[in-house]
């Protein structure tokens, strides 16, 4: 079975569906990753974290205990209670922009996993294809254009709110992110200027950055840059933390002086949006580590897909390879968002003159040594 026939429908057919399917994706993604933050620091913390919730209909079914254990029927009493709870719009806020920031949060963060590709598998002319939406060569940059927009939806929070802590939390948020998004840059350019060699066509496509990583036994190309470019990996991690606001960077937000920040005066859908949406950027920011740094959907080093689909008998069949290789990346990041919401639970959060201080004087003068390091190396390699 190939995915061909799907590229017959028309347009106006097929942009619903991706539309629908990226909703009705990262919505339930969201949604557990919340589910799992909760149980993971209970984990952490010693505690048993939320196990009480089950609808008593299905209460008697044999087995339901296990998953009430576990918080599972947490999401659906969440979910129930943001959507019909009472939603009301404090009397001395902008009305127009404070209902607005929260749609314009979900915006960049249902748009950027459209150019990520998820999984690949061999088409019927025998080529190697990504599973994607929109497979595009500029599409690292795409995610860096759309999913810095987020931070307007934090900003028009804040102002709208019209109140100071909302304000100071949406200034924070605007000086964060104009301070890691350029080491952030500056770390993916070694990145680049490997795969894209002299001569070659140039590209900023994550499909052809996993391609770079897909050799097969000890040989250059089958080493994953994260073992070449360790350095460029940890900045853009490091980086990462910060744009999406995640503690010790979640200056945004921080509670201990600034109430709640930009959401102070939000509560339930509205509110809930904005959390969907941060999760939404972890989950994209995930995947984009794992391209980049981590193989993608190769299981190991020297191990690509391909190989292993072939050693399976898969590789005739791209639903069962797609398959293969979307668990295989979504395992990937997972595990990624395990260690984000591991660091959350044990590192205390920084300062505000210490994320500044970070940005601007460690990691920005330490991303450029690491561009020129590495330019110059690429450039006697590839000679």
């Amino acid at each position: 079975m190939d995915f061909s026939f799907y590229f017959n429908f028309p347009l106006w057919v097929r942009l619903p569906l991706q539309g629908l399917a990226v909703i009705l994706v990262l919505f339930p993604l969201a949604a557990a990753c919340s589910m799992a933050e909760r149980k993971i620091s209970a984990w952490m913390q010693n505690r048993p974290g939320p196990n009480r919730t089950i609808a008593p209909i299905i209460a008697w079914i044999p087995g339901m205990g296990i998953l009430q254990r576990l918080g599972i029927f947490q999401l659906a009493a969440d979910g129930g209670k943001f959507t019909f709870k009472e939603d009301p719009v404090p009397g001395h806020v902008n009305k127009f922009y404070f209902i607005l920031a929260p749609i314009i949060a979900m915006i960049p963060a249902l748009t950027t996993v459209a150019v990520v590709p998820f999984g690949a598998y061999i088409s019927s002319a025998g080529q190697l294809t990504p599973v994607i939406l929109a497979d595009v060569d500029v599409g690292l940059l795409a995610v860096f254009a759309v999913s810095s927009l987020g931070v307007y939806s934090v900003i028009l929070a804040g102002w709208a709110s019209n109140s100071k802590y909302p304000f100071l939390g949406s200034v924070r948020a605007s000086a964060q992110l104009i301070s890691y998004e350029l080491s952030m840059t500056l770390s993916v350019l070694p990145v680049f200027l490997w795969i894209n060699t002299p001569g070659s066509h140039g590209t900023l496509n994550l499909f052809d950055v996993v391609a770079m990583q897909s050799g097969v036994g000890l040989r250059w190309d089958s080493v994953w840059f994260g073992f070449t470019m360790p350095v460029s990996a940890f900045i853009f991690l490091v980086a990462l933390f910060a744009e999406t606001n995640r503690q010790p960077f979640d200056m945004p937000e921080s509670e201990a002086d600034l109430v709640g920040g930009f959401h102070t005066e939000y509560g339930a859908f509205k509110w809930s949006l904005f959390f969907v949406a941060e999760y939404c950027h972890m989950i994209v920011g995930s995947g984009v580590f794992v391209l980049l740094f981590l193989g993608g959907w190769n299981p190991l080093p020297g191990l690509p897909l391909h190989l292993l689909a072939g050693w399976l008998h898969l590789a005739g069949t791209p639903l069962l390879m797609g398959a293969l290789g979307i668990a295989i990346f979504l395992g990937k990041v997972a595990a990624f968002i395990f260690f984000f919401m591991w660091v959350r639970w044990t590192l205390p959060r920084f300062r505000y003159d210490q994320v500044m201080n970070i940005g601007w004087k460690k990691l920005l003068p330490l991303a450029i040594a690491n561009l020129i390091f590495y330019a110059l190396a690429i450039a006697l390699i590839q000679k």
